[in-house]
């Protein structure tokens, strides 16, 4: 016997089904107005709903998305403090379809916004997008959105560093998360896993305007080291005479320098009195933390 007309006798009850779900939900919204109970199709087990779907858990993963937008939605609109269903109703649309990129996306989002805007959850948020990416391991944006979260929500920079450099080295990937990499090291103070991952980007970007950020990041660091290791000196020289020296002669003279120091553009340094050191064109290391002179203020609008 021919098993096409039940086949398609299944499908179609399947499909009456799902449709009568939607329009009960629908009802049951409207009558209810802006109260929101323990939300009808809200079951808690994926094992279960999936068993339940008899196979389109495609479709119902979207219906799930669907109850968690309005949840969320419902709950903003009247400036809810709690949001309590909404992880576990983005946890349960995932699970039932793990490629659903946007409900990771916007999910986290949701949660991550602190209340009314949103559910005050980063540490859900970030949990819900590890679970993208284990899903999705090559999607850039995840890793994008799992960067900003470690950074903004936690201020966790190593880790949003590494999480920018993993999405980095993508196969197909943006530009950017080198950069993000690179600047959120150098936030974090790693600066030696900074320096290599700006070299990285300055070797391997064809984006001008992304190599010529790079190299003043790798201008800008190596100043600083140069400040700090001629202070160092200046230290030592103060130490030894008990007073400061006039000029780098005088630490010429001593032994401790072979000529006037350099900065990494080429550009003498200024000894100062007192035994400070300052850049004479900080415009051009614009990244310096160590150097400028009073009052200076970047200029260059960096990238992120």
């Amino acid at each position: 016997m021919s098993t096409a007309r039940p086949t398609v006798t299944l499908t179609l009850a399947v499909g009456i089904l799902f449709s009568c779900a939607l329009i009960l939900l629908h009802n049951i919204d409207a009558r209810r107005g802006s109260a929101i109970i323990r939300e009808s199709l809200y079951i808690s087990s994926p094992a279960a709903l999936k068993r339940m779907s008899l196979g389109y858990n495609g479709l119902l993963a979207d219906i799930y998305w669907t109850r968690a937008v309005q949840y969320f939605g419902s709950h903003h609109a009247r400036s809810a403090e709690e949001y309590d269903l909404l992880y576990p109703l983005l946890d349960i649309t995932t699970q039932l379809d793990p490629k659903l990129i946007v409900a990771y996306r916007f999910g986290a989002t949701f949660l991550a916004e602190r209340p009314p805007m949103g559910a005050g959850q980063p540490e859900k948020a970030v949990q819900l997008v590890r679970n993208g990416i284990q899903h999705n391991p090559d999607d850039w944006h995840l890793y994008y959105d799992l960067g900003f979260l470690q950074a903004w929500n936690l201020h966790d920079y190593v880790g949003a560093s590494r999480t920018f450099a993993n999405g980095a080295v993508l196969p197909h990937t943006n530009p950017v998360m080198g950069v993000l990499a690179a600047s959120y090291a150098t936030k974090g103070g790693d600066i030696s896993t900074a320096m290599l991952l700006w070299q990285t980007t300055y070797q391997n970007n064809q984006n001008e305007m992304i190599r010529q950020n790079a190299l003043q990041h790798i201008q800008s660091i190596q100043s600083d080291e140069a400040v700090t290791e001629l202070e160092e000196v200046i230290s030592r020289y103060e130490e030894q005479t008990g007073h400061a020296p006039e000029s780098f002669l005088n630490l010429v003279y001593a032994g401790m320098l072979k000529g006037t120091p350099l900065d990494p553009t080429g550009q003498p340094y200024e000894l100062l009195p007192g035994g400070k050191i300052q850049v004479q064109d900080p415009d051009s290391l614009p990244f310096i933390t160590k150097g400028a002179p009073p009052g200076w203020k970047r200029k260059t609008v960096p990238l992120p």
